[in-house]
């Protein structure tokens, strides 16, 4: 096949089971504020992001899969890996692993207070 996809991802969404918990556990992590908007009948809470192009998410209201058996999104650090890592930890997170060194950045897994699986990345200097 020759035809190659550009900017595969599009968009993220994160279920929690309390928007309200989320927000608090994702803004402190991130170091911004996620603010809960209502959206297609229900609430949801936008990752920043810049322009209507941008890849970006949100967190939602729904059914985490089990403790770290789905998927596993990664989001950009807004300092550095190892700063964003401790915010995950003291809002309740758990970290999974050492950081993992690829061409690209550094990445680090955790587990948000729901079990979702989320990657920590710093692109590399």
């Amino acid at each position: 096949m020759s035809d190659t996809v550009t900017n595969a991802l599009v968009w993220c969404e994160i279920p929690v089971t309390d928007l309200n918990t989320g927000v608090k556990f994702y803004s402190a992590v991130f170091n911004t504020k996620l603010e809960p908007t209502e959206f297609d009948g229900g609430e949801i809470a936008f990752f920043p992001h810049e322009g209507d192009t941008d890849s970006s998410g949100h967190i939602y209201v729904g059914k985490p899969a089990e403790k770290g058996t789905g998927g596993t999104i990664h989001l950009n650090a807004p300092d550095n890996l190892e700063a964003t890592v401790a915010r995950a930890f003291d809002a309740g997170g758990e970290i999974v692993g050492e950081p993992v060194t690829i061409p690209s950045g550094r990445f680090q897994y955790m587990l948000d207070p729901d079990g979702n699986s989320i990657g920590i990345f710093e692109l590399a200097a």
